[in-house]
């Protein structure tokens, strides 16, 4: 059990940046972008199961659940079920929901393979990587616990467009944190809509969720998907900066600032690109932001 730190609650989390709501109503443009859990094969096409599972970076708990599934030849909704006898070796402020701790990495699957050995392996490897040395003294030296880092991890890895902004979108989070800011990310809103969307709009802002970061103060009551380490070093070693809010106008340039009014500026041509990006029967769509997702670490094989 984690000493000498505070209780989430006293950690306040700000608003993210990559765009504001503003006063017009105009809409909020959110950068969460989907991307399928990897199951590889190895032999003929023949093979009934495959041999590894990829769980990439940012995943949430319910896509890695339908991945085992589907990696074990099992029924929809056996891997969620398992969760009671899995016995994970959760942080208590997880509370027994694995999210964020299922560790994005590469996992060699076995004849015998269950789901709750599966899931074991995953949280006993994000542990592994958490509770070390850095991480662990990172978030303490920045008045957090583990879980509370790996909550701040999970929306980095969510919002940031490049590794290289990771740093960035910390620091945001860290200087709306000190201002009593609320964190405004668009990625907790599509978490709680169970949803991948570039867009949020103001209707969306105002559902009643503990994940709507436009309406409640702090962190969400739990991560948002599965940082990797990556994030994770992001989250307790922040790059240093007054950024308030940011956004990623193109692929590769993301604006970051300290000034609404510059921000408005950088929103505004945002949403002129995205205008003039694409339109197919009459209706516009934005591409997606250039994201960098690195290849999964390999994890021991599952017994």
């Amino acid at each position: 059990m984690e000493k000498n730190t505070p209780p989430r609650s006293t950690i306040r989390l700000t608003r993210r940046g990559r765009i504001a709501l503003v006063a017009t109503g105009a809409v909020v443009v959110g950068t969460a972008v989907a991307v399928p859990l990897l199951t590889l094969r190895t032999g003929t096409e023949k093979e009934s199961r495959p041999t590894t599972l990829a769980i990439p970076e940012g995943r949430r708990a319910s896509q890695v659940y339908a991945a085992v599934d589907k990696a074990l030849a099992l029924p929809a909704g056996s891997t969620k079920k398992s969760l009671d006898k899995a016995a994970l070796k959760l942080p208590n402020d997880a509370e027994g929901n694995p999210e964020g701790y299922l560790f994005p990495a590469t996992y060699q699957l076995r004849e015998k393979t269950t789901p709750d050995k599966l899931l074991a392996l995953m949280v006993d490897t994000a542990n592994e990587k958490f509770n070390g040395a850095p991480i662990a003294a990172g978030a303490q030296r920045n008045a957090m616990n583990v879980y509370q880092a790996v909550t701040i991890a999970s929306i980095v890895q969510a919002e940031a467009a490049t590794r290289a902004d990771m740093g960035k979108v910390a620091r945001v989070i860290f200087n709306r944190l000190e201002r009593g800011m609320p964190l405004q990310m668009d990625s907790t809103i599509n978490y709680a809509l169970n949803r991948s969307s570039l867009r949020t709009t103001e209707s969306d802002t105002r559902i009643e969720s503990p994940y709507n970061s436009y309406q409640r103060m702090g962190l969400p009551p739990t991560p948002i998907g599965s940082p990797g380490e990556d994030a994770m070093r992001a989250a307790v070693n922040p790059t240093a900066g007054n950024w308030l809010y940011f956004v990623t106008v193109r692929p590769g340039d993301t604006r970051f600032t300290a000034d609404y009014q510059q921000h408005q500026r950088n929103v505004a041509e945002f949403n002129a690109l995205s205008k003039k990006s694409r339109v197919r029967g009459g209706r516009v769509t934005a591409r997606a932001p250039a994201r960098v997702m690195p290849r999964p670490v390999r994890a021991p094989a599952v017994a």
